[in-house]
């Protein structure tokens, strides 16, 4: 009904809205007994579709389903007016239905039905309403016959094929074939528009068909119709003129508006022309395309499937290519059909109470909301009002409702794309209490547990219910009892004592019911032994307690499970009432046993575990590495005596190829290693082991990763360059290799250097190779290689290497170190030999890192904790010695010495002078002759001197060149062994007096021996090396005595037979002007004759002494005798050499002939 007075009205209608926006309907349960007897006004349960098409062919059936009680009547409206089912033959109406089916079994046409239809669904209590259902028949129309003439047009130019198909219900989806049912080959040039068209951007040669046939696919009929074919015909050009671009859809101005509905589906197209084909590109102003926009047909298309009113804006779509661009605009509105906000339900009121039925719809435009009673709209009821009723807009107030006033309340929310309508009753309902659940129902409970007690009930008015125990005292609720709204009540812990009768009593205005629950609580079931975790050898008994405790009144059951599964006895297994016994155990049975006894009420469970021992330790070390690369050794620890926990210790051992998925290989072995042959290079491998005994197999070892053999490196890094060349360091760069040509774990690059030389001229330098490694594995390496030696000349390769070869080296790289500060003086020596000077001497350094500019001396008085002014002398480098004169005697002074150059002062050397008070000269004392023999670590030393044996200590000062350290030992009388030396190394040595400092011998150099390593074997002691030794004495004695024989005979050589001969000159050289020692043999010199220098051959006077003269007749290694060819000189330029005759082996053997 219309609500009249004004602001007034409106004020006291939003104060009820308040008071009883709190209140609530009853809850009906769905007791069948309750439901029975519950009357109801109808309720919809199912309709046909607001929009209905119907196939022509089949028949057709119009749903209208509902509920009530009593069961509702229908009736029908067709196009606003009643509808007499029964008039018309073809139309029937389902039993207990509201549903009709209209058949054509007789003829008719459907068509003739066409129209809208509303069911109404009454009885007693009101009246309920189904959409109103448009019914129309599908349509497939045939394509109109048409003749299609060849379209002609040029390559490049653009072009659309129409579709037009014909009009159908619904309308048919569309899409082109080729006259072989091949579909059209569609790309970013050639595509279909939502219209159905074929669209050319430009048309090519290859286009040229005679069969290009739109389709129309009829969903409802399942039939396709088929438009004649197009013939298209393509006029090609040399060259096809480029264009830019220009929009085929959407055609016209350069924007365009578009409506769609909210929920709907939204497509917007473009389209465009143009040579290149155009590229489309789509924009939102104001923002970014969300998550919901698709982007179909080569991207001409926009979809968005499900569109929101944020949906809305304007879209711009731009087409372009070489020559130019192109915009369109579309402006997108978004409208809404009505959709629910809050959606009228049900109300079951008992009499006198107040409640409201709200219907809220939302839409573009706000939709306009009506109320209908029982399908008559409530304004026609403005004449009989009703005083319980009221109507504030989009809500229906109720209050103090009476029996009798039941109906069926409509919502209809509707604009101008739609409407909503919903049923909503309103039942008054009166009904004494009644109990829902079982009679007299036992409940057993755990003692100390919480527990419920049930008592469902229903009643109209809603009716209070209380509980009481034994039939006494007042209603249980507080401490430790609980009732709920739906009956329940709680006991949060019961006891003994709480044990009883429980009455449950409902209570209205219309009556009351009540029901009984007994409570009986009882002793918990536990297992008081429970099994325990024990191990036992293969073939002997297992047992595992389970003793309970439960109570008496209660039956319970005892199962057993293993590893979670029921454990099947058999026959070998024994359960009895406190155990369970496993005879003759072996390796199946280990597992998890779990002992589990239930009651109706409860239950308790125990574990334990067994274990079937076997090795009970998994053999540690367990590993995998390649000694070959086509092997792979697995190896472990053996087991200890103790671990091994039965006879026959054996291993299993298991391996597979890691990531293939291959099966195991295994192996059984007594040993503590297996070898796997024939394996790849380097490839990874998964490795597991398990110990074994006569008991069975012990745990498994975890899966460990090995690996095959590796093999060298295939492949050097390339690159390598230098950078940053500082005077003790220098960045290092190369290109790495691919890991694949490692062939191996990659440990590292290694560069390999060594000093090449020293810039400074005659210096020379220690060559040997050292090496430095890089981890480095990142795209672009570089490392830093320091303690080089300034002013130096490096060079160096690099490798890659694994866990044990080098790759094949680099290219070779030189470079030369900076200038830098030189080491320390050789030696400095401090020598006071007279009350009135000190003498200071010292030797360059070792390694001046550059060129030396000079030295500094500074120095500086000492006296006890206090010094003098620093005083400072400069030399020249070529200056090593220098007199300082002492202006008293008594005065002592500390000495820096440092050599310089261009880069700065290096390491200081520092000193301090004797005082000469405490050491007074000794005259006539001297020490002299001081002789070192070194070894590898050691040497002998001695020295003379004339101090008075038995009064006199010496100090022995040595000085490692290598770094300048200078140590002195104190001695007494020679001579002695100096222990501790390095080997190899070289030292500077002197002896002086202990008591008079200024007392020195001269210093010597020594440099010790290298050792001997460990294995070296000294080859002059080895009996093979001195019988050969012997054997080659042997024959040189041999030779020297036929010599000697065939000299005493007297006996001429062949060259006396041809002396008279005339020879040629054997001054021959090669056409390269060098000499060719290897002549024919007409031309040879004979043997026993020698050459002159003139070419000439002189004779020979049958004397072995020229073999030997001039100092080069000598012995080969196997000692065959060499000097034969040596050329003789003339006299005069062997004068002053005829010594050499007496050093010759031969002319020492003639002379003892």
């Amino acid at each position: 009904m219309l609500v009249q007075g004004g602001p007034w009205v409106l004020s006291v209608m939003s104060l009820l809205l308040l008071l009883w926006q709190e209140m609530s309907a009853i809850e009906v349960p769905l007791d069948q007994k309750i439901q029975q007897d519950l009357k109801q006004p109808p309720t919809i349960m199912k309709q046909s579709l607001k929009d209905y098409i119907v196939d022509p062919r089949d028949n057709i059936i119009i749903e209208c389903e509902a509920k009530g009680n009593p069961v509702p009547t229908f009736l029908w409206r067709r196009n606003g007016k009643f509808f007499n089912v029964g008039k018309d033959p073809r139309v029937t109406m389902r039993k207990r239905s509201g549903t009709l089916e209209i058949s054509f079994r007789s003829g008719g046409r459907p068509e003739d039905y066409e129209g809208e239809y509303q069911c109404f669904a009454s009885n007693d209590f009101g009246t309920a309403l189904t959409n109103k259902i448009l019914l129309r028949v599908s349509k497939s129309p045939l394509w109109p016959k048409e003749v299609l003439e060849p379209v002609v047009v040029g390559e490049g130019s653009s072009l659309v094929l129409a579709c037009n198909p014909p009009p159908g219900l619904p309308p048919p989806h569309t899409f082109w074939m080729n006259s072989a049912m091949m579909s059209i080959t569609q790309d970013r040039r050639v595509s279909m528009g939502l219209n159905g068209d074929l669209y050319f951007s430009n048309v090519l040669d290859k286009d040229s068909h005679t069969d290009y046939s739109c389709n129309a696919r009829f969903l409802f009929t399942h039939t396709i119709q088929q438009k004649n074919p197009f013939t298209l015909k393509v006029q090609t050009s040399r060259k096809v003129a480029e264009t830019p671009p220009n929009f085929l859809s959407p055609t016209g101005t350069d924007s365009s508006r578009m409506m769609v509905l909210r929920g709907q589906k939204l497509q917007l197209e473009c389209i465009a022309a143009g040579v290149p084909t155009p590229s489309i590109k789509w924009f939102k102003k104001g923002g970014d395309l969300n998550q919901k926009v698709k982007l179909d047909n080569f991207n001409k298309t926009l979809r968005i499937d499900s569109v929101s009113e944020e949906d809305a804006g304007e879209y711009m779509c731009m087409a372009n290519n070489q020559i130019g661009s192109i915009r369109h605009s579309i402006f997108v509105q978004v409208k809404a059909a009505p959709y629910w906000l809050d959606k009228p339900f049900n109300l079951v009121l008992a009499p006198d109470e107040s409640s409201r039925l709200v219907c809220r719809a939302n839409g573009n435009p706000k939709p306009l909301i009506k109320w209908l009673v029982n399908g008559e709209p409530m304004e026609r009821n403005i004449s009989l009002p009703n005083p319980r009723r009221t109507v504030v807009g989009d809500t229906i107030i109720f209050h103090s409702v009476q029996i009798g006033s039941s109906a069926v309340y409509q919502c209809n929310a509707s604009n101008h794309h739609g409407y909503l309508l919903a049923n909503a009753f309103v039942s008054i309902l009166d009904m004494a209490p009644r109990m829902l659940g079982a009679k007299n129902q036992l409940i057993k409970v755990i003692e100390n547990n919480r527990t419920f007690l049930d008592c469902p009930f229903f009643g109209s008015p809603l009716p209070e219910l209380r509980w009481f125990k034994n039939g006494q005292g007042s209603g249980l609720d507080g401490g430790q009892y609980r009732v709920y709204i739906n009956g329940s009540l709680e006991i949060k812990r019961a006891r003994v004592e709480d044990q009883g009768t429980y009455t449950c009593v409902a209570r209205n205005i219309l009556g009351k019911e009540e029901n009984q629950v007994r409570l009986e609580v009882k002793e918990p079931t536990r297992i008081v032994r429970a099994p325990e975790h024990q191990s036992a050898f293969r073939g002997t008994m297992a047992r595992f307690d389970c003793r309970v405790k439960s109570d008496l009144t209660l039956p319970i059951t005892v199962t057993w499970l293993k590893d979670d599964k029921p454990l099947s006895l058999g026959w070998r297994l024994k359960k009895d009432e406190d155990s369970l016994s496993i005879p003759n155990v072996h390796e199946q049975d280990e597992g998890t046993y779990t002992c589990t006894v239930k009651s109706e009420i409860d239950q308790d469970t125990a574990s334990a575990r067994l274990t079937v021992l076997a090795p009970d330790a998994i053999p540690s070390g367990l590993k995998g590495w390649g000694t070959k690369n086509t092997n792979m050794e697995i190896s472990w620890e053996p087991l200890l005596d103790t671990e091994q926990n039965g006879p026959n210790l054996h291993y299993s051992v298991w391996w597979r190829r890691k990531d293939t998925g291959e099966e195991w290989n295994n192996v059984t072995t007594v040993g503590a290693k297996h070898i796997v042959h024939d394996t790849e290079t380097y490839v990874p491998y998964e490795i597991k082991l398990q110990a074994r005994n006569d008991f069975g197999p012990g745990p498994e070892s975890n899966i460990i990763i090995g690996y095959s053999g590796e093999d060298k490196p295939t492949a050097p890094p390339t690159d390598l360059h230098v950078s940053k060349i500082d005077s003790t360091k220098v960045n290092v760069h190369w290109t790495p290799v691919d890991p694949n040509t490692v062939l191996g774990a990659f440990k590292e690059y290694r560069l390999y250097y060594w000093r090449e030389g020293s810039m400074v001229k005659g210096l020379h330098v220690n060559k040997e190779k050292k090496t430095k490694g890089f981890d480095s594995t990142v795209a672009q390496p570089t490392g830093i290689l320091t303690d080089l030696q300034p002013y130096s000349h490096y060079r160096m390769f690099m490798v890659v290497a694994n866990s044990r070869y080098d790759g094949p080296p680099s290219n070779h790289v030189d470079f030369h170190t900076k200038e830098g500060v030189p080491d320390l003086p050789q030696f400095f020596k401090i020598v006071q030999w007279s009350p009135e000077s000190i003498h200071l001497e010292w030797d360059k350094p070792l390694e001046p890192n550059g060129i030396l500019i000079g030295y500094t001396l500074n120095y500086q008085a000492v006296n006890g904790s206090r010094v003098g002014h620093m005083q400072m002398e400069s030399f020249l480098p070529n200056v090593t010695a220098y007199r300082l004169r002492l202006p008293d005697q008594a005065i002592r002074y500390r000495f820096y010495l440092a050599a310089h150059t261009q880069v700065g002062a290096g390491k200081v050397y520092a000193g301090e002078s004797p005082h000469f008070t405490n050491e007074g000269m000794a005259p006539g004392r001297v020490i002299w002759n001081l002789t070192v023999k070194p070894n590898s670590n050691y040497a002998n030393v001695s020295w003379n001197h004339n101090f008075p044996i038995g009064s006199s200590e010496f100090q022995l000062e040595f000085t490692l060149d290598g770094n300048g350290s200078v140590s002195s030992v104190p001695v007494n009388q020679p001579p002695i062994k100096l222990a501790g030396l390095i080997e190899g190394a070289k030292y500077r040595l002197r002896v002086y007096s202990n008591e008079y400092h200024s007392i020195s011998s001269n210093v010597v150099t020594f440099e010790t021996s290298a050792a001997y390593i460990k294995d070296q074997v000294d080859i002059a002691t080895q009996g093979w090396f001195i019988g050969l030794m012997c054997a080659i004495a042997l024959i040189i004695l041999i030779l020297l005595i036929v010599c000697f024989i065939k000299r005493s005979r007297g006996g001429k050589y062949p060259v006396r037979d041809k002396k008279d001969l005339p020879l040629e000159g054997m001054d021959q050289k090669g056409e390269d002007g060098s000499f060719d020692y290897h002549s024919d043999e007409d031309n040879k010199p004979l043997q026993g004759s020698q050459n002159s220098l003139d070419g000439g051959v002189k004779e020979s006077d049958d004397s072995l002494v020229d073999y030997g003269e001039g100092g080069d007749g000598q012995f080969n290694e196997d000692g065959s005798f060499i000097g034969q060819y040596t050329v003789k000189k003339d006299k005069d330029e062997t004068e002053g050499n005829e010594s050499s005759e007496a050093t010759s082996p031969v002319n020492a053997i003639y002379s003892l002939a």
